[in-house]
């Protein structure tokens, strides 16, 4: 009895001191917030708005509605084919959508809310923030806090260059375009860059100190989350304010939201989170993507640069065939390309689709040609990313063939 009670006693206590020692472990390479960080909060969620901390944005004073012509048998009967279902709001509503709007000609066709969301319910970016940053970045450059696209980091990160002097060759584009030679390993474990990137306390230090040169900027496409968070600071240091209040300044409160928002940050009194974590209404998202359509003006003023939305927006002449590589986390359909924080869907008149992605089928989908915007929001991917934005592209290209 006694070495029975020993083997059913090391079965129990073994496997806890094996995941205390492990924990131990971690916390010494990482802080002890990160590792906590990781094992509370679990795989990344769209309710994670609510564990971090968060700067608030204010709703426009001047809130603006588009117009309601609701066409959804149009939509309907659009997108049905394309998603092989014969009822769209079931589709979606299965596909763990939460908001899924269109509109057209600056009119709402289709509004819908599923899974338990509203209109006024709170919906969370993930990687559709990195087109904010962007657009942050060309209203800086316009505002001459920044220089211009073809700087060096090390001008505005000089610590950088002290611990490596390959970072003076990276430039303000490299990291736009995704393109810096910066390590980056795709993983949510401990030592996986995307869990330091979204989980660490301390983002400021992650990125100026852990970052890694390995290989000639401008050479590749890999998609890393390092690059906004430096896109961040360097905001911060040239327009003297936190990214939030920049947001809320030059974009936020000048296009006609309807609710105040929020930006999460790192910690307390930290830096936003730049890949991800801006927390709005889809239909505030859909006024960011009507700023884009209307090249950059809003009630005749110009709030972007329209030069910086097509820049930004349009594939760079200087991306050749070895450019994107053909493994790894490149989302690119085949006639994809990406530009500076946004993605991109070639048209043979030139006239490119153009949206902002993020974890879980988060959309601001954009076609000038049809004067189109498409939001969703959700929950899971529901489908394969591509197969979304594959969708996206068709719809816009069955509205033109019917105009």
């Amino acid at each position: 009895m006694r070495i029975a009670a020993h083997l059913i006693l090391g079965v129990v206590v073994m496997p806890v001191l094996l995941v205390a020692v492990t924990l131990i472990v971690f916390s010494l390479i990482y802080s002890p917030a990160y590792v906590v960080r990781v094992i509370t909060f679990g795989v990344a969620s769209v309710d994670d708005y609510q564990k971090f901390p968060e700067r608030p944005m204010e709703a426009s004073r001047n809130p603006f509605q588009l117009s309601t012509d609701l066409d959804e048998t149009r939509v309907r009967s659009l997108f049905q084919p394309i998603f092989h279902t014969d009822d769209l709001d079931a589709f979606l509503d299965q596909k763990h959508t939460q908001a899924f709007i269109v509109i057209q000609d600056d009119t709402v066709l289709y509004e819908h809310y599923f899974n338990g969301a509203r209109r006024d319910s709170i919906v969370t970016s993930f990687s559709m923030a990195k087109s904010f940053d962007s657009a942050l970045i060309g209203s800086a450059i316009a505002d001459g806090a920044i220089h211009g696209v073809d700087d060096p980091i090390t001008r505005y990160l000089p610590e950088l260059a002290a611990r490596d002097r390959r970072f003076s060759q990276v430039t303000i584009r490299n990291l736009l375009m995704m393109s810096s030679g910066i390590k980056y390993v795709e993983a949510f474990g401990f030592w996986g860059d995307d869990a330091r990137t979204y989980y660490d306390p301390d983002l400021r230090q992650l990125a100026l100190h852990e970052t890694q040169i390995v290989d000639p900027p401008g050479r590749s496409f890999l998609y890393n989350n390092y690059h906004p968070l430096l896109l961040g600071m360097i905001l911060e240091r040239t327009t003297g304010m936190t990214v939030t209040r920049y947001l809320q300044a030059k974009i936020w409160g000048r296009i006609g939201t309807e609710y105040g928002g929020s930006w999460s940050t790192d910690r307390a009194g930290g830096l936003e989170k730049l890949e991800s974590g801006i927390n709005a209404r889809a239909i505030d998202f859909a006024k960011f993507g009507r700023l884009y359509l209307q090249r950059g003006t809003w009630d005749g003023a110009q709030v972007v640069p329209s030069s910086w939305i097509d820049e930004s927006t349009q594939e760079a002449a200087s991306v050749g065939a070895s450019y994107y590589p053909h493994d790894g986390f490149i989302p690119i359909p085949g006639n994809g390309y990406y530009g500076y924080l946004w993605w991109g869907m070639r048209r043979e008149n030139g006239m490119n689709d153009f949206y902002a992605r993020g974890q879980y089928g988060q959309f601001i989908y954009i076609s000038p040609q049809t004067n189109l915007i498409i939001v969703r929001n959700g929950r899971d991917w529901g489908i394969d990313g591509d197969a979304w934005v594959k969708a996206f592209y068709a719809f816009a290209s069955a509205l033109e063939a019917k105009r």
